[in-house]
């Protein structure tokens, strides 16, 4: 295995950007997928690359069988994020239902009274207002962004800087009525509707859910739908 392979793989990873490095398990020659780049001296077919990315969709190793033999394939992604604005009372379940789910979460709130540690145990937070603190953390496509403030003045800033990035999931807790509104603001806003379609508003899916805990759920699943979508697509169309 060629160490400088690995080190970029790491340094891919670490700057945000997911890469794959693929193995022949007998030859030993090896080719570095970051993208539409690649590089080494292993030679896939289309096929072959199309199961490199699927590894990189699905998050996980895997062997593929290809017409150079078998190959394995190791992930270097960078971790999933959550990104949750507003330290309110349905945050603090949804925070640790992302942490144990493998998530990085961020509690964004600038009242500092709402987000302490006691209430948040274990969790980053950030008391820059949630524009702000978005464009300094920067989300990727490995991220989702959640507000739940109910507060236009926090909301709709975080919304704005989330519909610009590459975010693979956009969420607003409100009712219907709250999300038209919403919406509304962000047409006036310089906003067309085919971004703004990707606010997933009301939030969560549809279970009746009624407590924090119960919300909770909802969005984590739904957002958990939205990570695996082409997984999902793939099972029902087998």
């Amino acid at each position: 295995m060629k160490l400088a392979f690995i080190r970029k793989a790491i340094a891919a990873r670490d700057a945000g950007r997911p890469a794959a490095l693929a193995t022949n398990l007998k030859s030993g020659l090896q080719l570095y997928v970051e993208g539409s780049e690649t590089e080494g001296d292993l030679a896939l077919d289309d096929a072959g690359l199309s199961g490199v990315r699927q590894a990189l969709n699905d998050d996980r190793n895997t062997t593929l069988e290809t017409s150079e033999g078998a190959v394995f394939v190791e992930v270097f992604n960078p971790p999933l994020r959550l990104f949750l604005v507003g330290a309110v009372h349905i945050a603090q379940p949804l925070a640790r239902m992302a942490a144990m789910t493998g998530y990085r979460v961020t509690v964004i709130d600038p009242r500092t009274a709402f987000a302490t540690d006691e209430r948040f145990p274990g969790i980053e937070l950030c008391a820059n207002w949630p524009d702000e603190a978005l464009e300094k953390l920067r989300p990727n496509r490995r991220s989702a962004i959640v507000t739940l403030t109910h507060d236009p003045k926090l909301d709709d800033p975080a919304l704005q800087v989330a519909l610009k990035t590459d975010a693979f999931y956009i969420g607003a807790l409100g009712s219907r009525k709250t999300h038209a509104k919403r919406c509304q603001r962000l047409v006036e806003a310089g906003f067309n509707d085919n971004l703004i379609s990707r606010i997933r508003g009301p939030v969560g899916l549809d279970i009746g859910a009624i407590s924090p805990a119960e919300i909770s759920i909802s969005v984590l699943a739904e957002i958990t739908r939205v990570l695996h979508a082409d997984r999902v697509k793939n099972k029902e169309a087998a």
